[in-house]
């Protein structure tokens, strides 16, 4: 199975994600044009800052090294990237390039797995790619992420990126099978900014690799996503509400940028607010997006 080419599918799964927010107070009746355009503002803002930091999450818990997943991902990623300081119990000093303490713990004496990883932050850390995290993240890895059955759940202590809180728990399950490398991904998280502003966040997404199994090269490489989201953001005297589902797998090539085919609905309540079509499988940054019977083509990012 070629991980690293499933696992940077993974990574970047919720960046194909559209969110679309409803009244809280309203939960069953469609929303107005003012309304819809308050919606999809907090909804760009609330989804773009989601993605970023469990895109994050992701690449470090698969990046740590190569014994627990795949290596090289997330803050490991660069030439130069090191391992921090690795302890095993005992007192341990955050390192002076990459200002992050990782702790490792065998959690059977007779055995690699299960085995707990905290990448500690510190009272800040500002990594190169500008971001300033603090506090922990804290993994448990049943076995190796790239084997058959094993897991990674990830909860936060005191952590938080840019000032943004971090609650919540972050589960990655291999689902592989013969033949068909398959990852999932459940989150379960609250977000709070300083301004007291928050959104609540579930997601579940499966990544299954249904074409270029047998190859050597990523490039051949084709992944269906399928799964759904819901959640709710609390943005000045507002509350919105959402959930989304993808009634048609998505397509994603590896050797194209954009998603090619699938349908996601949104929904507000039960009711189908808008659906959002990918196309015909030809590689572009075109997108289908129908509001109340009114359709507009979107471009993708």
């Amino acid at each position: 199975m070629k991980t690293s080419s499933i696992t940077r599918m993974v990574s970047c799964s919720l960046l194909f994600s559209l969110i679309f927010f409803s009244c809280q107070k309203e939960q069953n009746t469609p929303p107005s044009s003012q309304e819809q355009e308050e919606l999809a503002i907090a909804s760009a803002e609330s989804d773009a800052e989601s993605e970023a930091i469990f895109n994050d999450v992701f690449d470090n818990v698969m990046g740590v090294n190569s014994e627990v997943a795949v290596g090289g991902t997330g803050i490991f990623n660069g030439p130069s990237r090191g391992s921090g300081i690795e302890v095993v119990g005992g007192a341990a000093q955050i390192d002076s390039i990459h200002c992050y303490v990782i702790t490792i713990t065998h959690l059977n004496s007779a055995a690699i797995f299960p085995i707990r990883i905290e990448l500690d932050f510190g009272a800040g850390c500002v990594g190169r790619d500008g971001r300033t995290r603090k506090g922990r993240i804290i993994t448990e890895y049943s076995n190796r992420l790239t084997i058959a059955g094993a897991t990674a759940t990830t909860i936060f202590d005191g952590y938080s990126v840019n000032d943004i809180k971090v609650e919540g728990k972050h589960v990655l399950s291999n689902k592989s099978t013969i033949g068909r490398p398959s990852l999932n991904v459940k989150v379960t998280a609250k977000l709070t900014s300083l301004s007291g502003n928050f959104s609540e966040w579930n997601c579940d997404r499966t990544i299954a690799q249904i074409d270029g199994q047998l190859t050597t090269l990523a490039f051949d490489d084709i992944f269906t996503i399928t799964g759904s989201a819901s959640g709710s953001v609390k943005k000045a005297d507002k509350f919105f509400q959402w959930s989304t589902t993808i009634s048609k797998p998505l397509v994603k090539k590896f050797s194209c940028r954009w998603i090619t085919q699938g349908t996601i609905i949104i929904k507000k309540g039960s009711t189908h607010i808008a659906i959002l079509e990918y196309g015909n499988g030809q590689c572009d940054d075109k997108a289908s997006f129908t509001v109340i019977g009114h359709v507009r083509e979107i471009t993708l990012h």
